[in-house]
């Protein structure tokens, strides 16, 4: 008979043997304070400097969204209380799906309660309920869209990274008459690089295919308004899908699409993980509106982020830190070993006060380990000096071989910081 906990166990020492067993820190945010936090372990509690959130402009910690998520709450109580589709529908969850048509121009959207699931349930669904559906998906695409085409049971081709030759020699191989989506990123979370959207979208023209894009390192960053790439690049109007979070840079949690009604209300009718699933709390629904208002009126946000990234890739060139620099506000410094890179990202915790979580297999291919950095506007020159020297001693004492930590196909290349267009004018927001 088979031992259940044994093989639970021997597939966890395995897990920690490779270097790959995650530990998660214990961290309370300081409010007010970001990027500051509290530290608990062993009993005991120090205070850290918080370099890997994904709360990339600190609207975790504005007014407006901390005001507007209290009003709410003290408005409506706490739960929504049930499905969407049973008394879960909240006036607020209204008017952050209307926000979200107005913020990517599209015609309708829908809120999910993660960005997972967004992409999970969406893809699902179009590819159960669309006939003889193909999917072409990016190599490189998150793990949540990986399972959704998965989910669907449809047939996959995928392409290599970001090739316009080989998904095109790939689309070639299926009539133009057969159903088609091209699922993939704008900014891909690992290496921070771009997609070639606008060329994307012209081969889906070409080859009569739907497109399917993830913007959720992207939107609240890029763009006039914090709509993402698609606006920075001026083709929103050609993606079909355009599917982001509100749990990264717009500071709450939370997931959506928007795309034409008729799409938005097929998902909405067939898809079971959004039938299924209670809402989300009016009061993330309403925190969530105030931080996309927020950012469309306001671009010094994303000025000063770009302004703290620029600095720190400058000072990691100085001090000969390797990292990839695919001009993104994200920054890996490729360890290229799971147990190395795990060791320093403790040491840098436990002796600089600085919290860096180690990526390792399966988020990245095996000798890509890194430590992921992303900065804020809070960043502060001093912290940025304080981060570069940690890392000077941590590759020294590690004996970490700089010339060897990026693999041959990454390039480092000296920062640049993207160009903002200045904001709409500000415009009266309607309250509930």
């Amino acid at each position: 008979m088979i031992n259940y906990l044994e093989v639970f166990k021997e597939s966890l020492n395995k897990l920690k043997s490779e270097g790959n067993y995650r530990v998660f820190a214990d961290l309370e945010k300081l409010a007010g304070n970001f990027p500051q936090a509290l530290n608990y372990k062993d009993n005991s509690v120090s205070e850290v400097t918080v370099w890997c959130s994904n709360d990339y402009l600190g609207m975790s910690q504005n007014k407006d969204v901390l005001e507007s998520m209290t009003n709410a709450l003290k408005k409506v109580g706490a739960g929504s209380g049930g499905t969407r589709n049973i008394s879960g529908t909240n006036h607020y969850h209204v008017l952050l799906e209307r926000e979200l048509c107005y913020l990517h121009q599209k015609e309708a959207a829908l809120l999910f309660n993660s960005g997972y699931l967004a992409n999970q349930a969406t893809l699902s669904t179009l590819g159960k309920k669309i006939p003889n559906c193909v999917f072409f998906s990016d190599e490189k695409n998150h793990a949540s869209m990986i399972q959704g085409i998965k989910n669907s049971g449809a047939k996959k081709v995928i392409f290599k990274h970001n090739n316009l030759d080989d998904l095109e020699k790939n689309l070639k191989k299926f009539p133009k008459s057969q159903p088609k989506i091209i699922a993939f990123e704008s900014v891909y979370s690992m290496d921070g690089d771009f997609s070639p959207i606008k060329s994307i979208c012209s081969l889906a023209q070409k080859y009569n295919a739907l497109t399917f894009l993830d913007e959720v390192h992207a939107v609240g960053i890029y763009g006039e308004r914090g709509a993402g790439v698609a606006e920075r690049d001026k083709v929103m109007d050609q993606v079909d899908i355009i599917q982001g979070t509100l749990a990264k840079a717009f500071g709450v949690i939370g997931g959506y699409i928007t795309a034409k009604k008729e799409t938005i209300d097929f998902v909405r009718s067939f898809s079971s993980g959004f039938i299924f699933t209670t809402s989300l709390p009016p009061c993330i629904a309403a925190g969530a509106y105030a931080s996309i208002r927020h950012l469309k009126f306001s671009s010094s946000e994303r000025e000063k982020l770009f302004k703290v990234v620029s600095d720190l890739k400058n000072s990691l060139k100085k001090n000969n830190i390797p990292f990839i620099d695919n001009k993104s506000h994200i920054i890996p410094v490729i360890i290229g070993d799971p147990i190395l890179c795990k060791n320093a990202s403790q040491m840098l915790l436990d002796d600089f006060q600085v919290y860096v979580q180690p990526i390792n297999y399966p988020t990245v291919p095996r000798r890509e380990e890194r430590l992921r950095i992303t900065a804020s506007p809070q960043h502060t020159p001093k912290m940025i000096k304080k981060l570069v020297t940690a890392l000077c001693s941590v590759y020294k004492n590690l004996g970490i071989n700089k010339s060897m930590s990026v693999p041959l196909d990454k390039e480092t290349v000296a920062p640049t910081t993207p160009s903002l267009a200045p904001s709409d004018a500000p415009a009266p927001a309607p309250a509930p």
